[in-house]
């Protein structure tokens, strides 16, 4: 009987010890960032910056992690949805939708120069000076090298929704949701394609092989659980958050991750 608990034990203590993924140094409530239905649209690849939205995307603020201040980037509709932030992270690109009574809706997309404190209009989709950029339109997934833009459907279109759609740190790799189904990762040409997990929702690329994700659960009409959970391409798993908290849409950067509440506070985790 003590061979037998000995050896659960240790089996327990292995499985807990390859499940852990990150070191969690601290949670910090960000109190400046919080506001009622505050959401998390972006953090910039150096990890100085969170950008912030609301439940509807509506507006789009930037809340820089070292003074605490917040710059006021657009009050638009759709603004907070799908942004792009450059690799140095000078250069923020989103889009604005404004309404006209009787009129069909116009949409322009904007970038934000951060260094030259600057805005211009682009094309008609988001995108930043990067060799390779991932769209999420309509239900599907397009990529864009070279000039050349095409349809990226691993399981093919019809019947099928692709969303929650993300480009890792390399350009090598997309990881997206299929609706129904659950957060794949595959190669830019849609070959090894692979499951990660059913309930690994809103995924982000903290590094080229680990994801952050929420895990949520609902009663049908309101959500009544979420933790944001780290996910490796090789099957490891770590929940990151206190089930005290509804944590929800997280974004990461190298040793950071940032995330909101359903209540409108927002956190950084600061790992290792």
């Amino acid at each position: 009987m003590k061979k037998s608990f000995l050896l659960i034990a240790a089996c327990a203590i292995s499985i807990l010890a390859s499940a852990q993924i990150f070191e969690i140094l601290s949670i910090e409530h960000l109190p400046a960032a919080s506001f009622e239905d505050a959401r998390v649209a972006g953090i910039s690849p150096a990890g100085d910056y969170i950008l912030l939205t609301t439940g509807t995307t509506k507006g789009l603020q930037r809340y820089d992690l070292q003074t605490g201040k917040i710059t006021t980037l657009s009050r638009a509709t759709n603004a907070g949805f799908d942004v792009k932030i450059s690799k140095s992270g000078n250069e923020i690109a989103f889009t604005e939708r404004t309404f006209h009574p009787g009129k069909e809706a116009i949409t322009k997309t904007i970038s934000a120069n951060l260094k030259n404190n600057t805005k211009s209009v682009l094309g008609k989709r988001v995108a930043v000076n990067t060799p390779i950029a991932l769209h999420n339109e309509d239900g599907l997934m397009y990529v864009e090298q070279n000039g050349q833009r095409r349809l990226l459907a691993p399981f093919g279109t019809e019947d099928k929704i692709y969303i929650w759609t993300s480009l890792s740190p390399d350009n090598s790799k997309v990881c997206y949701y299929l609706s129904g189904h659950g957060c794949y990762v595959c190669n830019l040409d849609g070959s090894n394609n692979t499951f990660i997990g059913e309930d690994c929702r809103a995924a982000q690329w903290y590094n080229n092989n680990t994801l952050v994700a929420m895990h949520d659960t609902d009663d049908g009409h309101f959500i009544t659980a979420a933790s944001i959970v780290a996910y490796t391409l090789n099957g490891k798993v770590q929940v990151l958050t206190s089930p005290d908290m509804i944590a929800m849409y997280p974004y990461a950067a190298q040793g950071k991750i940032a995330f909101s509440t359903i209540e409108g506070k927002t956190y950084l985790i600061t790992v290792k």
